[in-house]
């Protein structure tokens, strides 16, 4: 019960006041508020940014942490090391990744320091509202380093949970390399990539700091859509309407997730 009154309060009031916001106008009920959302071109042009970063983003982020993952269980030298240097953007704020990414990407960045210093010209404008495929580029990037930590944290949890003698049997059996990944490793950290994919598809329908320090309003989300409507445009409803499509968008992708990856049960009740 106290569990039930914490998750009621902490998460079930403020969505129903989100959705009441979103569907009460002067008068009443009203769909006004979803009509003025909708006729915005630029809250199609925020759910086209989030699903491409979506996309893009999280398969590289699994591949990169489950090969990192893989590197740290071989035990090479100084693993210790680069598991700590490759957790480090775990600790830093969105906002602050995406200023160090800006000092990168911005017209006197370091890299067009170094394309100058290379005689590559004169530097080129990566940011530019006129270049949304490197504005997008930059985003990725700024992502990927920022949040591919906490997918390697998870898988890496997952794969010291695996008893060593599994990997010595399929050794033994004349298991190579990629058999062993395949047929040992993916199926018993499957649990974690659920988890690890779940959080990673919600945290992506939340980026805002990141592509706000990097590129401003040129390249909007729907979470920089739901700040502009409430803190610049003063308009609660609309940024509540906003905000209920994100809620939406990530409630069906986590229990696609889950119905996707979901065990069967004649395995769980083997394990």
């Amino acid at each position: 019960m106290p569990s039930f009154v914490f998750m009621v309060l902490l998460l079930g009031w403020p969505t129903v006041v989100g959705i009441r916001e979103a569907f009460m106008g002067p008068d009443g009920f009203t769909l006004a508020n979803w009509e003025r959302m909708a006729a915005e071109p630029r809250f199609w042009e925020a759910v086209r940014n989030t699903l491409l970063l979506i996309v893009v983003v999280i398969p590289i982020q699994f591949v990169l942490a489950f090969g990192m993952a893989l590197l740290l269980q071989s035990r090479l030298r100084g693993s210790r090391l680069y598991f700590y240097l490759w957790a480090v953007p775990l600790a830093v704020s969105d906002l602050a990744a995406g200023l160090v990414w800006l000092s990168i990407f911005t017209d006197r960045g370091y890299l067009n320091s170094v394309l100058a210093a290379l005689g590559l010209g004169d530097g080129f404008s990566w940011l530019s509202y006129q270049h949304h495929s490197t504005m997008l580029l930059a985003v990725v990037l700024a992502e990927i380093w920022r949040s591919t930590s906490l997918v390697l944290i998870i898988v890496v949890a997952g794969m010291q949970m695996i008893p060593r003698e599994y990997d010595e049997a399929a050794q033994v059996f004349g298991g190579g390399a990629w058999q062993r990944v395949r047929h040992v490793i993916l199926p018993l950290v499957k649990p974690n990539l659920q988890v690890a994919l779940i959080l990673r598809m919600i945290m992506a329908m939340q980026s805002f700091a990141v592509a706000q320090a990097l590129t401003g309003r040129n390249f909007p989300l729907l979470v920089g859509e739901t700040y502009e409507w409430f803190a610049a445009l003063q308009n609660p409803a609309v940024a509540s309407a906003v905000a209920l499509v994100v809620l939406g968008v990530s409630l069906v992708a986590s229990i696609t997730c889950l119905r996707v990856l979901r065990q069967p049960e004649a395995e769980v009740r083997l394990r």
